[in-house]
């Protein structure tokens, strides 16, 4: 029988070169105790709408969180996507059998709740804790972009590709002399009017750095930048909610940093929270 301090060390070891070695390296058990023997208890969703006070745009939040022991793992959907009768698949499931699901939603979610377990965020695993203190949801919003946009080593004038915009973090890379090309799949424009795009890959030869959120894993569209990022040797910081412990085994596999925020995010609570940098720094 595997030890749990056994099974920590061996996550600690394993690592991989893309998404799908990683979870290939979990069905052989190289990260921790066999997957198909490991139960989800509790699957939930969370859903918000947001207008920061002085922002003239808002949006919205859907979540999937699926509960492992003591660990949650999650991933970001598009509003109103997932079906009622989601979560009641998941409760009882065997992680092996939810990372084979129909849903990449549930095959994300259920990835980071197995290595939430396993290789739980912490200075034993590599982790940079960070703290992110109290205060309204805009305060703790800017104080995370602050603690994101420091992973990022590049110097004032630089070109950063941000997928997936967040205001309070195109702020903070003004705040730090860097220039950025925006991008998310739903386009539009940001908070000051610039067009956002809708082809990250397009644009990203023309940047020297990337700034990519974790929802990139739930949208399927993680690996072909990774890849890129990789074949270009840009820089690539993630910042993940979603995923936030399925990024950092692959630093080093074209991911150079992750900014990880497990559940529950600061969206949620205005109480002071922990952030949890892997990978470079200013």
């Amino acid at each position: 029988m595997t030890s749990v301090t056994g099974t920590r060390a061996t996550a600690l070891r394993a690592t991989a070169t893309s998404y799908d070695d990683l979870v290939a390296g979990v069905l052989r058990g190289e990260f921790g105790p066999d997957p198909a023997a490991e139960r989800i208890s509790v699957a939930f969703t969370t859903r918000q709408a947001v207008r920061h006070a002085g922002r003239t745009g808002g949006y919205r939040n859907e979540v999937l969180s699926l509960r492992l022991g003591e660990a949650v793992g999650s991933c970001a959907v598009e509003p109103g996507e997932l079906p009622d009768s989601t979560v009641e698949e998941c409760v009882g499931a065997d992680i092996a059998q939810l990372l084979g699901h129909a849903r990449l939603s549930v095959r994300v979610a259920a990835l980071d709740a197995y290595l939430m377990r396993v290789r739980p965020h912490g200075p034993g695993g590599g982790a940079r804790p960070c703290a992110l203190p109290a205060g309204s949801s805009l305060e703790k919003s800017r104080a995370r972009a602050r603690a994101v946009v420091e992973l990022i080593d590049a110097a004032p004038g630089a070109t950063v590709l941000v997928v997936g915009v967040v205001n309070s973090l195109l702020e903070a890379l003004r705040a730090r002399g860097l220039t950025y090309i925006a991008c998310d799949l739903k386009g539009g424009t940001t908070e000051w009017g610039e067009p956002v795009h809708t082809d990250a890959l397009a644009e990203l030869a023309r940047c020297d750095a990337v700034l990519a959120s974790g929802m990139t894993l739930g949208n399927g569209s993680f690996e072909p930048l990774r890849e890129q990022a990789l074949r270009h040797g840009t820089p690539l910081v993630m910042f993940a909610q979603t995923g936030s412990a399925v990024l950092p085994p692959l630093i080093g596999a074209g991911v150079s940093a992750v900014c990880a925020e497990p559940y529950p995010f600061f969206w949620l609570d205005g109480g002071p929270g922990t952030l949890y940098r892997y990978g470079a720094a200013r």
